[in-house]
Parts: C-alpha cells; structure tokens; sequence
C-alpha cells in the first residue's frame, strides 16, 4: 500500500509509528493506556512510612536538613510531615525504639526516597546546607535527566534530593534509564569533583 502524500519518509510505516508514538506521549496528563484497560490510575504517591528510632530526633532533622514542615507530633510515637503544604503528610517517621536494628543493603524493601527540588539552584543550596550540618554524601549522580544527590537520615534510611529537567528536554519520552546511548548533560555546580558516573544497579 502507498504512503500517503506528505507521510513518505525513509523508513516507511516506521517512521509514521514513530510519529504516533510521539503524538501519544506529547502530554503527560494524557489519558494512559492503564487508565484505559483498567479505569483508573493514581493521582500520585501520596506518602511512604517509614521506621525511625527516635521520631523526635528525626523529625529535628528532616525539618533541619530537608527543611519540611510539621504537621502533626506525637511524642514517642510519629511525626507527619511534608514539603507540600497541601499534602496532610508525605513522609510519617513511625518511632520503634533505640535498640531498633536498622536497614540492611541487599535487602527487598524501600532503597531510598526521593525529594524533588524546583530549580537547579535550590539543589545547590541543599548542598550547602549538607556540608552546614555535616551531613556526609554518599553520592551525587547525573542520570542526564536530573542530578541526584543521595545520603541517609539518622537512622540509615536513604534519601536522594534531586533536580529534574523539563519533560520538554528530555532526551526520549520513553526507555529512559539504564541504557548506555543516555546523552551527557551538564549540570554546574559545586557538587562537581563529587559526580559518579551512573551505573545500573539499584544501590543508594
């Protein structure tokens, strides 16, 4: 069968696959495919628990380091916290006890929780605070969509705080994380000397 007019283009029919494929992903608040076959999705993630040895002394140090607010506080028993103040909560910090042990590496469960900064600057500035509160890095990572900087709350739990480029930047819409063809994107800052390169395995 023969291209229409206008659609002809080295490749064929996998060109214009292509250019559906791109027509599809064009808007981010597109009704899914999993919205279609199963009638709903998500909103988003609204919050994760996790254990905590001392929720006070935790809950000091997400306000101190990662600058969230509190909602709710209850003495030996949970802080509920969050950085969007229209959100109840999007962190709790359940306490357990001292002698809690704490998180194991190679273990099924949460490897770290991310935190989104707006601007590449806010990042700078949380990178700064770190190295005011002495709060050692594990790492920092370029994964070409965003930079990563990864550490561990008192009690071991991992955290990444990142900055994310506009879904208008990125590089593809899709296949978009460990595959070696990621183009190179720079991110200034003064986390430079501390950049590791991105692997592919899932370890904070």
């Amino acid at each position: 069968m023969p291209c229409k007019p206008g659609l002809c283009r080295p490749g064929g029919r996998r060109w214009l696959r292509e250019l559906l494929r791109l027509w599809y992903f064009r808007d981010v608040n597109q009704l899914s495919y999993w919205r279609k076959k199963m009638g709903y999705t998500p909103s988003h993630l609204g919050h994760v628990n996790i254990y905590v040895r001392n929720a006070e002394a935790s809950r000091q140090w997400y306000e101190d380091v990662l600058g969230l607010h509190t909602y709710d506080f209850l003495a030996g028993r949970a802080a509920f916290m969050t950085a969007n103040l229209d959100e109840s909560h999007e962190i709790a910090l359940m306490e357990i006890g001292a002698d809690a042990e704490g998180p194991h590496n190679g273990q099924v469960g949460l490897n770290h929780m991310a935190w989104r900064m707006d601007t590449l600057a806010d990042l700078e500035d949380f990178y700064n605070n770190l190295h005011k509160h002495g709060v050692e890095i594990k790492r920092v990572s370029n994964h070409s969509l965003s930079l990563g900087i990864y550490i561990e709350d008192p009690d071991g739990n991992g955290i990444e705080v990142y900055y994310e480029t506009p879904r208008s930047e990125w590089y593809r819409q899709e296949k978009l994380f460990m595959h070696g063809d990621r183009p190179e994107v720079n991110f200034p800052g003064p986390w430079e000397k501390e950049l590791q390169p991105d692997g592919v395995a899932a370890k904070s």
